[in-house]
């Protein structure tokens, strides 16, 4: 209500922020809480999984029960949830059984796993060369079809079929798609109240919080401005919202769970 810009930072379509209010209720996975005002820009940020299909589905949803189209702005160094990632999160858990960390199968782990091995694939890829997209994505199905093939059994991935899908991707966020990093710069500038949203909690923090049971991004207010695209934005205010009682999506401790006759 307050603020000019909300940006997401961090994680991806794996929790939901539900929000009612005189439109109805929404559980919102991508889209940034603030698409409800018509005075604000909502910014994808450059530390977001973006799921494009997902976040058009969410999209189009809250457009279509009467919510003005939103100002929606997708930085160009997000990078993008393959199909692959989904299908390599459902494999490992079906593979761990018992053992598995229960995932939300969003394909977040595999994501953040490919990004921090520079085989993912950032937005503004999609708007370079065509033959090197086109390399680039040969190599890492190549590393891909190994362990599908020999660990996980499971039919190979199709080069071509992913290229196509990229190109409708391209298609998709085309007008949406800029530097969110010098848009923020000048918003801080001329003095635009910024408000920077995270997802999941702290203790889903993979430095800080119930490692393994974790997220694969940071979820902590300091990692805030770099997930934004502010590296060196000072934080002014930080709200933090909290339970009466911790729980959570998927496996781990339940932090604050009674044994016994209580």
């Amino acid at each position: 209500e307050k603020a000019d810009i909300i940006v997401r930072f961090q994680g991806g379509a794996n929790a939901g922020h539900t929000i009612v209010n005189d439109y109805g209720k929404f559980a919102l996975h991508t889209l940034p809480s603030g698409v409800f005002y018509g005075h604000t820009t909502s910014i994808i940020g450059n530390g977001v999984a973006l799921n494009i299909p997902v976040f058009f589905k969410e999209y189009n949803e809250v457009v279509s029960r009467g919510v003005p189209a939103p100002k929606i702005l997708i930085s160009n160094r997000a990078q993008m949830v393959m199909s692959y990632h989904i299908l390599f999160d459902q494999y490992e858990e079906e593979r761990l059984g018992g053992k598995a960390f229960g995932s939300t199968k969003s394909g977040i782990a595999p994501f953040y796993s490919d990004k921090y091995a520079k085989i993912g694939f950032q937005v503004c890829e999609l708007f370079g060369d065509e033959t090197a997209l086109m390399e680039k994505l040969e190599n890492v199905c190549a590393l891909k079809n190994v362990l599908l093939e020999h660990l996980y059994h499971k039919p190979k991935l199709d080069v071509e079929e992913l290229y196509a899908t990229m190109m409708e991707y391209r298609e998709m966020i085309a007008p949406y798609v800029c530097d969110t990093s010098a848009y923020l710069d000048q918003a801080i500038k001329d003095g635009k109240n910024i408000l920077l949203e995270g997802q999941l909690g702290t203790l889903r923090d993979p430095d800080h919080g119930i490692y393994p049971y974790t997220t694969s991004s940071n979820t902590i207010a300091a990692y805030a401005p770099i997930g934004a695209g502010l590296p060196t934005a000072k934080i002014d205010q930080v709200v933090g919202v909290v339970k009466a009682y911790s729980s959570c999506v998927g496996e781990g401790p339940f932090t604050c769970e009674w044994f016994g006759d209580e």
